[in-house]
């Protein structure tokens, strides 16, 4: 599981669903969540969270304007690759965190991964995670 530290920046809310805007690493991740400042006390401006997500939802793109929904998107240098036969494992530098990304490793291949590359990490609005900071 990759976890980040970050800092809520804005909340809208609508029938018990917040959108949740959240800063890390001077990067605005956004995150669903089903709760809203009522039922969650830690929704609420400037308050610091956790920001999770699985290793297999990181897509790695080497276009830097993807005309893509996804809003998640994060500026990284590659570290290592591990490749298996049938997947592989990314490790991006993002500021001083390491996110991890698990692609196939045809992939990894297709795209020509190396270490070193400027990538950006995408993630899912839908699959980022948020839990207090405490």
């Amino acid at each position: 599981m990759n976890t980040l530290n970050g800092y809520i920046t804005a909340i809208q809310s609508h029938e018990g669903i917040s959108l949740v805007k959240v800063n890390s690493n001077n990067t605005a991740f956004t995150s669903i969540v089903l709760d809203t400042n009522e039922t969650a006390s830690y929704l609420r401006n400037d308050h610091f969270v956790k920001i999770i997500f699985k290793e297999t939802e990181v897509v790695i793109s080497k276009d830097f304007n993807p005309n893509l929904s996804i809003q998640n998107r994060l500026q990284c240098t590659i570290e290592s690759i591990k490749k298996g036969v049938i997947l592989s494992q990314i490790n991006l530098n993002f500021g001083e965190t390491v996110i991890k990304s698990i692609i196939t490793t045809n992939a990894c291949e297709q795209l020509d991964l190396k270490e070193n590359d400027s990538v950006f990490a995408l993630i899912k609005t839908n699959e980022v995670s948020l839990s207090p900071n405490d």
